[in-house]
Order: C-alpha cells, then sequence, then structure tokens
C-alpha cells in the first residue's frame, strides 16, 4: 500500500515540472566551484578538498535548506486544489501512510540532489585539472550529513505546507529562519543548536574530521534528531486531526 501511495505521489509531482528544482543544485555547486579561489589560495591542501569546502559555502548554507520548502510545498501542491485532500483521503489509504509517504519522497528527491552535488564536485575538479587523490570518505561523510541535517528541516517544511494552502506562506517562514544560518553557524553558541544551520556544520569539511558528520555525535542526536522527532510527530499528529 505504502508502495501504491509513492507512485501516485511521484506521478503527481512529476506534473508540476521539479526537475527544473533538482537540476538547480548541480549548477549552484558548478558555479560556485569553478567561481571560487579557494583551492588556489591553500597552498598544499588536496585540491578535491578545498573545492567541496568552497561549494559547500553556498550550497549547503543557502540552497539546501531553501530546497527543502520548495520541494514540501510542491508535494502538498497538488491536494490544496480543487478538494483534492478529500479525494486523496476518500480513497482506502490511511493518513499516516499518505504522511509518511510524502516525507519518504522529500527525502529520496533530495539525497538525490546531494548525489548532483556529488557529480558537480567531480565536475569542477576534472575542469580545474585536480590529481590529487580524492578523498572518498570525507566526500560521502558530507554528502550524507548534508542529507541527514535535512530531516528536521523537511518535517517541518512538510507539516506548514499540508497546513497553508499558499506556497508562499511556508517558503517564506523558511527564508526568514535560513538567512540568519548565516551568521548563526559562526557562533560557537547558537550554531550547535540552529536546525538551518545544521546542513552547513555538517557538510563543511573545515571542521573536525574525525567527528561524526564533522559535528560531535551528541550533536546530531540532540539537535538533529531531537528536532526531527520533534517536527515529525508535531506533523503527522497535525494531519491526523486535520479536517478537510
Amino acid at each position: 500500500m505504502l508502495y501504491s501511495i509513492l507512485r501516485s505521489e511521484w506521478y503527481k509531482l512529476r506534473k508540476s515540472k521539479i526537475g527544473f528544482i533538482i537540476l538547480a543544485a548541480p549548477l549552484v555547486g558548478l558555479f560556485a566551484g569553478l567561481s571560487s579561489g579557494l583551492a588556489d589560495g591553500m597552498g598544499e591542501i588536496n585540491g578535491w578538498y578545498a573545492s567541496l569546502m568552497a561549494m559547500t559555502l553556498t550550497y549547503a548554507l543557502l540552497f539546501l535548506p531553501l530546497v527543502t520548502g520548495v520541494l514540501a510545498g510542491f508535494i502538498c501542491r497538488y491536494e490544496h486544489q480543487e478538494g483534492g485532500w478529500k479525494q486523496l483521503l476518500s480513497l482506502p489509504v490511511t493518513r499516516g501512510r499518505v504522511y509518511i509517504a510524502k516525507f519518504l519522497l522529500i527525502m529520496s528527491l533530495v539525497f538525490f540532489i546531494q548525489l548532483l552535488f556529488l557529480g558537480s564536485l567531480y565536475l569542477v575538479g576534472t575542469i580545474k585539472g585536480i590529481t590529487d587523490p580524492f578523498p572518498m570518505t570525507i566526500v560521502w561523510k558530507s554528502i550524507l550529513g548534508g542529507w541527514v541535517a535535512t530531516f528536521p528541516l523537511v518535517a517541518l517544511q512538510l507539516w506548514m505546507s499540508m497546513m497553508w494552502k499558499s506556497f508562499a506562506a511556508p517558503f517564506t517562514v523558511n527564508v526568514i529562519f535560513t538567512l540568519p544560518a548565516i551568521l548563526a553557524v559562526n557562533s560557537k553558541t547558537f550554531g550547535p543548536v540552529y536546525p538551518w544551520g545544521q546542513p552547513f556544520l555538517m557538510m563543511y569539511a573545515g571542521g573536525g574530521t574525525d567527528a561524526v558528520f564533522f559535528v560531535p555525535w551528541e550533536q546530531v542526536l540532540t539537535i538533529v534528531g531531537g528536532s526531527f522527532l520533534l517536527f515529525f510527530v508535531g506533523g503527522l499528529i497535525y494531519f491526523q486531526r486535520k479536517v478537510v
């Protein structure tokens, strides 16, 4: 049953021309990597490592948190039009499975976007002629860390997108909280506890490379894991009680 809901959600999402949003990820990374001179000024540091840090600055700090709101808005947009929620929930499906299917689909798309970012990193290195060994462990830690960091953001954005019919409303809230992340990540006090700053902190290889996802394990469990549970359960309870 869950697989059928996922297929249905994917079919509706494909009709919304989401491909333009997904393809923006490698373009953002490619532009940031090619236009940055960070790798040139870091001396003997691995060129791939330096390029990854340069690309992460724009991609993980702004694009990745914002795209979660866009995807959540698109995946609920069809139901907000012409009584879509009533039509969907009149089918022999449970609200819980619908909610989980939408969340899983968004997270799958975010993971695919992360893979495209990985491809753009490889393309940047190829164009720049980087001959240093490819730091596979560090790069995959960055890719997976950024993906894990979006779990609470996706849960919150899905909650707000189900609550508000306006596509602009949840996206505006996301922008309002994403922009302060630029300052928050530079603070030792607010950075580790600010959910919108976690994608950058968990992708930026300039931190401690020995730590899990470049941040302390306690931060992953409490901030990312705790906020994810709060937003996911809150959104699920709201959807279970939502009047359609």
